[in-house]
């Protein structure tokens, strides 16, 4: 049976079918998603709630714990972190690969409303979620400035109409707006004045409820339809909305005159939240950083949110522009352009190479023909599979080129040697393509068996490495086809007859060369074949010396990248105010952006992400500057110099495993059976990690037990005695220091807060203790509760007097309460429930991620830490260390499958050892030269590794 001969006997068809498969590759090449790798985002759901005032214990131990033990209960969770700070927690799990993210988001919303009734009353909100992944970089960053506003004015114009916008965006996951709040009333009391006045603090909340009502107030209708029947809305001004209306507001009376709002508190017009800054290039602005969906596409949500712009920027005031500040695409587009020309320049030269061996163009046309349809082909197949065009599928495709030109030549060689004997070309292809039909069908069998392995492989390795197996079996598949179908009925077509074509002197040379090296080599051949034992024995070595180098050789996960982005992380002493926290933040954004590698630069902190300053800074075009590295190399000592502050700067990845935000690329987390064995484990690891630069660098750890506190103890006895409970001295702190939202002021298209507080002269201290007053007799128990104005304020409503009749007993807080200085945590973490702390770090050039992790556990094996203390390596790192121990068991896989595919084609148990018995030498070749160049053994050397046998393997074909 002669499966070409339909084909050669059918030129017109056959050409017809031919450049129908290269046009389906041409359109599938412009419709195929862009990406710079496979699809490879673990489904990860973030939970945030927030408790205005609360410490992260509090944070931890009433909001994260009930949360932890809800969400930990829902299937296919595989790892489930937590991270609790003053006023916020989140929670953020991961979960199967196999996970679909809209199911597992639908068990995460059902969780937390099983969980509402085990949190804290005072949560006005339910916690949200949001498919995203925090630690993921932002794929895109405006940037709102104004010359004539402020950072919350310009919050307050676009909060409404940007943020719904973008997160309309399908593909985005999040939307954050940092460096402002939305504008509200800030009422700052005098606590002195306030208790001359005899006026609790909880009388003052319940007036600022009353005074921000929005309640429904009726409609007056009209019954006689004579007189037209008409129907009136009613409406008051009872309900204030800026501060020049709450500051006349009365809220006692004494001695027959009213007190009001302004004479016991100064009433301002201010931003929700004073702890936030944003800057955009050394100015202040309102940062928009925006985050994907795990399982989005990068490229196609940055483009449909590209597009959103200029009609975001037509809605905006015009005093307000929005500037694009990041775009992670950039350097994708531009990297994936590279690997564009790379596989054209490839072609080119299997075509060169070609026409060299086998000396004549015409015969030449015909192999490149094939190749061009195989690529061409591949594409329409990865369209139809739903690849994305990214760097390891065209890599695939680029090395393909060398593997599909093979199936043409043996069919064209063969022809052409019948030709060569006087046969006519159309008989010859008939003949020739029978004689070889099975040779090439074995040719491609063997090697799609190399790629069987790499199919079938799980986790995040597997996932990354299926798509470049799949496209490289395609590619070998339509090159089957084609050399069996197309290429010999062009051959019987375009074949001339000895003589016909002309030699030239490039033929000439190039046969005389090939003609020494084949002398050269058969003389090498018969040295080994009578010499077989000293052979052998080199064999035997080759494969010692194979395994010897695969152990010695630096690992790694992927080499790393040079995005042209870079992310900041700022770790502040803990104790550390506001205020001079962002000074600090301030003075590392200029160093940074006068760097002259550096094109823009976006700072922010506060809000969210108290504690901490965040940094994104895009670099020039790679032409115009240094690798990435050395960029990081020398801003390291520039930045060393701003005292009391730590600045983490790290490269962009396009593979961001792990859910914790860390200040340096990898981690490892440290457990604990309890927070004081946690705390004294990770201080020594670090210390002792910190001593050894050489081998790890920019090392961190997120646990933050050295913040400062003012512990108040309370005399209960006491306290007692004169009618005063707990509640009350909790909500009267809780009133004058935690910033406290007591009431929601509804207007147009927002809704603003009354934030209450203790004026800045008494809070910045703890002594300013010592100038709160609480009032005697239980007032807070036995008062008549405020009519709730704000059905949203639940069981956070007041209960006090909205307008004070009567003077109450204030006493000081010293009287029953005393206080003094302590540490405490300034956050709290949880992995899967219990206490933990990440240790983030960095590699010193030249070094790999298995040294890395080797520095790791001996040092943590010298300190003999106790035997509650365990660690284990997160993000990245984790998936290293999975992906380490199956690289050995993958090329094994590799090996038994094609030598198994062998015994099958050629029926014998001996033969495959024969062509695999010259892997050994050519493995040691290809891990030496990777040690030699200084390179790591990694997915990327692992490829190499399978293409090698590959190779082999066709070579003794």
């Amino acid at each position: 049976m002669n499966i070409s001969a339909p084909f050669i006997r059918r030129p017109v068809g056959t050409i017809l079918l031919t450049i129908g498969v290269a046009l389906a590759g041409i359109a599938a090449f412009f419709q195929l998603p862009v990406a710079p790798l496979p699809r490879v985002d673990i489904p990860t759901v973030m939970v945030q709630a927030s408790l205005p005032g609360a410490s992260p214990s509090t944070m931890a131990s009433t909001v994260a714990s009930p949360l932890e033990r809800r969400l930990g209960t829902i299937a296919g969770v595989t790892e489930m972190t937590s991270r609790s700070s003053l006023g916020s927690t989140q929670v953020v799990l991961q979960f199967d690969l196999n996970r679909n993210i809209d199911g597992a988001a639908r068990d995460v919303q059902a969780a937390i409303a099983a969980a509402r009734a085990d949190l804290p009353s005072t949560l006005k909100t339910n916690p949200t979620y949001r498919k995203m992944n925090p630690a993921d970089a932002p794929i895109l960053i405006l940037a709102l400035t104004s010359p004539t506003r402020t950072p919350e004015q310009i919050y307050d114009a676009v909060s409404n109409i940007v943020q719904q916008k973008l997160l309309q965006v399908n593909g985005v996951g999040n939307v954050e707006l940092g460096g402002a709040a939305l504008p509200g009333v800030r009422i700052e009391i005098n606590p002195m004045q306030l208790a001359r006045a005899g006026i609790g603090l909880e009388d003052v909340r319940t007036a600022l409820q009353s005074a921000s009502a929005n309640r429904p107030r009726g409609v007056l209708e009209g019954i006689d339809i004579s007189k037209g029947g008409l129907s009136w809305q009613i409406f008051s001004n009872a309900a204030a909305l800026k501060a020049a209306d709450f500051a006349p507001m009365v809220i006692a009376w004494r001695n027959g005159a009213p007190v009001r709002l302004s004479d016991i508190a100064r009433v301002v017009d201010g931003p929700e939240e004073l702890h936030t800054m944003g800057l955009f290039n050394g100015k202040k602005s309102v940062p928009i950083i925006i985050t994907r969906q795990p399982d989005a596409n990068i490229v196609q949500t940055v483009d449909a949110l590209r597009a959103q712009v200029p009609g975001l920027q037509a809605l905006l005031p015009a005093d307000i522009k929005l500037n694009i500040a990041t775009d992670r695409t950039i350097t994708i587009r531009s990297s994936l352009h590279e690997v564009e020309i790379a596989l054209l320049v490839s072609t080119l030269l299997v075509v060169i190479v070609v026409s060299v061996f086998l000396q004549s163009w015409r015969a030449t046309m015909i192999p490149a023909a094939a190749v061009i349809v195989s690529l061409l082909g591949t594409l329409g197949v990865m369209y139809m599979s739903g690849f994305l065009l990214d760097n390891l599928s065209l890599m695939a495709l680029t090395v393909a080129t060398g593997f599909v030109v093979d199936d043409a030549i043996v069919v064209v060689e063969n022809i052409a040697r019948h030709v060569e004997e006087g046969m006519p070309p159309f008989t010859a292809a008939l003949r020739g393509a029978r004689e070889v039909g099975f040779t090439v069908l074995s040719i491609s069998l063997s090697l799609v068996a190399v790629f069987v392995p790499l199919i079938f492989m799980g986790g995040v390795m597997g996932r990354l490495m299926r798509e470049f197996a799949l496209t490289m079996t395609a590619a070998v598949g339509i090159s089957l086809i084609a050399s069996l179908t197309v290429t010999p009925m062009l051959a019987s077509r375009a074949l001339a007859a000895p003589g016909v074509e002309k030699d030239n002197a490039l033929f000439r040379t190039s046969r005389r060369f090939f003609d020494g090296l084949h002398a050269r080599y058969a003389r090498r051949l018969d040295w080994a074949l009578n010499h077989r034992g000293p052979v052998l024995l080199l064999l035997l070595g080759a494969v010692i010396l194979n395994v010897f180098l695969i152990v010695v050789a630096p690992k790694g996960l992927l080499p790393q990248q040079d995005t042209g982005a870079m992310t900041g992380g700022l770790r502040v002493d803990q104790s550390m105010s506001f205020a001079a926290t962002s000074d600090k933040v301030t003075q590392a954004a200029n160093i940074i952006r006068a760097d002259p590698a550096v094109a823009t630069l976006v700072a922010f902190t506060g809000g969210g992400r108290a504690g901490s300053g965040f940094m994104f800074v895009n670099l020039k075009p790679r032409g115009e500057r240094p690798p990435i590295n050395d960029v990081i190399a020398r801003l390291r000592p520039k930045l060393a110099r701003v005292r009391g502050v730590s600045v983490f700067l790290n490269p962009v990845q396009d593979l961001q495993a792990g859910g914790r935000q860390t200040s340096a690329t990898y981690q490892y987390v440290l457990h604990a059976e309890s927070a004081q064995m946690l705390r004294e484990a990770g201080e020594k690891l670090v210390k002792a990690l910190k001593a050894q630069p050489q081998a790890i660098t920019d090392v961190d750890i997120d646990q933050q037990d050295a913040g400062a506190s003012a512990f108040v103890t309370v005399d209960r006895n006491r306290a007692a005695s004169l009618g005063i409970t707990m509640n009350t001295i909790d909500q009267t702190l809780y009133d004058a220091f935690g910033q406290r939202q007591v009431a929601s002021i509804y207007q147009g298209l927002n809704q603003y807060h009354v934030v209450m507080e203790a004026d800045p002269t008494y809070s910045g201290k703890p002594e300013a203790l010592g100038n709160l007053y609480l009032p005697v007799g239980g007032t807070l128990s036995s008062s008549t509760t405020a009519t709730n104005a704000n059905a949203s304020l639940g069981n956070n409503a007041a209960r006090g007097s909205a307008v004070s009749a009567t003077a109450t007993t204030q006493i000081p807080l010293s009287t029953v309460a005393a206080w003094s200085n302590a540490s405490t945590a300034a956050s709290v973490s949880h992995t899967d429930g219990e206490p933990s702390a990440t240790i983030s770090f960095n590699l010193p050039p030249g070094l790999s991620l298995g040294q890395a992790a080797q520095t790791i556990a001996a040092t943590q094996a010298s300190l003999a830490l106790p035997a509650g203390v365990h660690g284990d390596f997160g993000g990245t790192a984790k998936v290293f260390q999975q992906s380490t121990s199956s690289m050995p068991l993958l090329i094994v896989a590799a090996i038994v499958t094609i030598y198994i595919v062998l015994g099958i084609l050629y029926e014998s148990a001996i033969h495959p050892l024969t062509v695999l018995s010259t892997l050994p030498s050519a493995g040691v070749g290809a891990i030496f030269a990777l040690i030699v160049t200084g390179g790591q053994f990694d997915i990327i050397a692992l490829i190499g590794v399978v293409l090698l046998i590959g190779i082999v393997r066709r070579t003794r074909s």
